[in-house]
C-alpha cells in the first residue's frame, strides 16, 4: 500500500494523514452533514495545516454536535464559552464563533435552495473539475469559482470563508480532483462518476 504514487504534497509517514488521502479527500461529497463538517473545518484550518486540524477533527465531531447545523445554530454564549476552554480543538473565539454563526447562515442556505450540496455544486456546473497536476508547482490557492463561491458565501452572512479556504473546501470535497497525474487515487475517482452521476 505504502508503494502506492501519491500526491506531492502528503507527507506518507503519518498513517492518518495517508488514510485522509487515500480514503477522502477528493471524493465527491453531497451530504449536507458531511459537507458543513468539510467547510467548519475548512475554516478552522485558516493560517495552521490540515494535519493540525484532521488530529483534532474526532472531538470536533463530539463537541460540535456531530455537526449538525440545527444543533450547532442553537450553541448559545455559554456554550461557545465552554468550547473556548476545550484544548481538543483550535481555541480562537472568532473562528468557534464563526462556526456558530455559519451553522446559521448554512440552514437559509439549505432551506433557500433545498439542499447545500445543491447550492454549492452549482459552482462547477455540477460536475467536478479534473485538473492535470505534475507537480508541486501545479497546484493553485483559489480558482475563479472559489472565488464567486467565497463572494456568495460572504454576502449570505459566512465568515471565515475567504476564496483560499473555499478553494481548499472544492479539493476536499471533490468539486475539483487535484489528486497528482502519477497519483494512484486521481483514476479510481474519475472512474467513481459514473456511478455518482457525474459520468
Amino acid at each position: 500500500m505504502s508503494k502506492r504514487r501519491r500526491c506531492p504534497w502528503l507527507d506518507t509517514s503519518k498513517a492518518d494523514y495517508m488514510a485522509y488521502h487515500d480514503e477522502e479527500w477528493g471524493v465527491p461529497l453531497f451530504d449536507d452533514q458531511k459537507l458543513f463538517e468539510c467547510i467548519t473545518l475548512e475554516s478552522a484550518q485558516a493560517g495552521l495545516s490540515w494535519y493540525t486540524v484532521l488530529k483534532k477533527r474526532s472531538h470536533y465531531r463530539e463537541v460540535f454536535a456531530g455537526f449538525d447545523a440545527g444543533q450547532m445554530a442553537r450553541f448559545d454564549q455559554q456554550r461557545i464559552e465552554q468550547l473556548l476552554q476545550d484544548p481538543g480543538i483550535i481555541r480562537n473565539r472568532l473562528k468557534v464563533e464563526a462556526a456558530v454563526n455559519n451553522a446559521r447562515s448554512f440552514l437559509a442556505i439549505q432551506e433557500a435552495f433545498g439542499s447545500f450540496s445543491a447550492y454549492q455544486w452549482r459552482f462547477v456546473d455540477g460536475r467536478p473539475q479534473v485538473n492535470r497536476i505534475r507537480g508541486p508547482e501545479d497546484y493553485r490557492a483559489t480558482s475563479k469559482e472559489s472565488d464567486a463561491m467565497s463572494k456568495d458565501l460572504k454576502q449570505r452572512g459566512f465568515k471565515f470563508v475567504g476564496s483560499t479556504i473555499i478553494y481548499a473546501h472544492m479539493q476536499a470535497c471533490g468539486m475539483v480532483n487535484d489528486h497528482s497525474l502519477h497519483c494512484f487515487r486521481r483514476q479510481q475517482i474519475i472512474d467513481s462518476y459514473p456511478a455518482l452521476g457525474l459520468g
